[in-house]
């Protein structure tokens, strides 16, 4: 099931590309898709967790779904603009990812939550290489619409096989933002949040940015960007699949996290100095493993923090990253890009992740759950 979430939405961020272009939208309109999209993303997530806590997260799993079919059914006879943009809203509660999240940590016992959450991620490895590969033949082979109709089925799928329910109902209200921000409140909720959002915060900008750089920078093809972007796909699968479980098996989450951050800052350093892309084909393999460990800590560590009845609002909150992320990604990102060039990311990074390593070796970060089997010490 999770593998089709990641597939649908690769495939509707190529379709849209061609599919704004048909309707004659131009580069800022294109821009103001794309930030309503992640304002609905960012404004959604924790809304969606909430809702998880409170009707249980089979109730969540279908709301995602139902809204995942709206979208791809609006976006598939999407013949104006206004139209596109409307197509966008559903998109508020699509959020497959923490659902599935939110049914491992019910499932799994504290220990063993690192290591399943990572697995997750391998079937998103598998998602984002069926999406770049489907965006592309059923784009060529049929007609766009039908690419965009394509995922609709897929999720529908998915919507009649959620039949076992995970969790039960509460009372209080889905849209409490008090709730939402009591659970910051916790002992190293914030802390931990924090890194989570700067820590990948650069390389970020440069990840949304890589569709103009790819072409300016290093000069791809389309063709050769999906290649690339399998590679990433196939990258995240070995990853997830094979080096977090283990090391989450044998190494404190505290040093796990330290780890994630000093990695990103190597890896800033080489976004810095990188020249063709067969040097960021090589910087890929340390970003997308500290993307993926940081990734990973983070939501098991602030999962653990909270109440178990609270897990889905905290997964949402942590869902609504990536959105921030996108939402002023291309402005910030684009200003970078246009007054500094690309190695600025690069820069950004290696100093962004440099104080946040000295800050989590200064800090004593509280976390509730203790592994043993490294030499740190929590």
């Amino acid at each position: 099931m999770l593998a089709l979430i990641p597939a649908c939405l690769i495939k509707q961020c190529q379709d849209l590309t061609y599919l704004a272009k048909s309707l004659s939208l131009d580069s800022v309109g294109f821009g103001y898709l794309q930030t309503t999209f992640g304002v609905l993303q960012l404004v959604g997530g924790p809304i969606f967790g909430r809702f998880a806590d409170q009707f249980g997260t089979r109730a969540a799993l279908i709301l995602s779904c139902a809204s995942g079919s709206a979208f791809f059914l609006l976006m598939s006879i999407s013949t104006s603009i206004p139209l596109l943009f409307l197509s966008r809203l559903p998109a508020v509660f699509m959020h497959g990812l923490p659902g599935a999240q939110k049914v491992i940590t019910d499932l799994t016992n504290p220990s063993q939550r690192a290591d399943a959450l990572g697995k997750l991620g391998l079937c998103f490895g598998i998602g984002i290489i069926i999406g770049s590969a489907l965006g592309g033949v059923l784009s060529t082979k049929f007609s766009l619409r039908v690419s965009c109709f394509l995922p609709l089925t897929y999720i529908n799928t998915v919507l009649i096989n959620v039949s076992s329910s995970v969790g039960s109902s509460q009372s209080g209200s889905v849209f409490s933002i008090r709730e939402i921000l009591r659970l910051m409140k916790f002992p190293g909720v914030m802390e931990v949040f924090i890194v989570k959002v700067f820590a990948g915060l650069p390389a970020g900008l440069f990840l949304i940015m890589f569709s103009i750089i790819s072409m300016d920078f290093f000069g791809l093809e389309a063709v050769e960007s999906g290649y690339l972007m399998s590679y990433f796909g196939v990258l995240q699968m070995v990853v997830q699949g094979l080096v977090i479980g283990k090391l989450t098996k044998s190494c404190t989450e505290r040093t796990l996290l330290r780890l994630s951050v000093f990695v990103f800052a190597g890896v800033g350093l080489g976004m810095a100095l990188m020249r063709t892309v067969w040097h960021y084909c090589i910087i890929a393999v340390p970003l997308v493993f500290a993307f993926s460990m940081l990734g990973t800590i983070t939501d098991s560590i602030l999962t653990k923090a909270v109440p178990s009845s609270d897990t889905g609002t905290m997964l949402g909150i942590c869902a609504s990253v990536q959105p921030l992320i996108r939402t002023v990604g291309p402005t910030i990102g684009g200003l970078l890009y246009k007054q500094f060039g690309v190695s600025s990311f690069g820069y950004l990074q290696l100093v962004v992740n440099i104080g946040l390593s000295v800050y989590l070796l200064k800090n004593k970060i509280p976390l509730r759950e203790v592994k043993r089997g490294c030499k740190a010490r929590v």
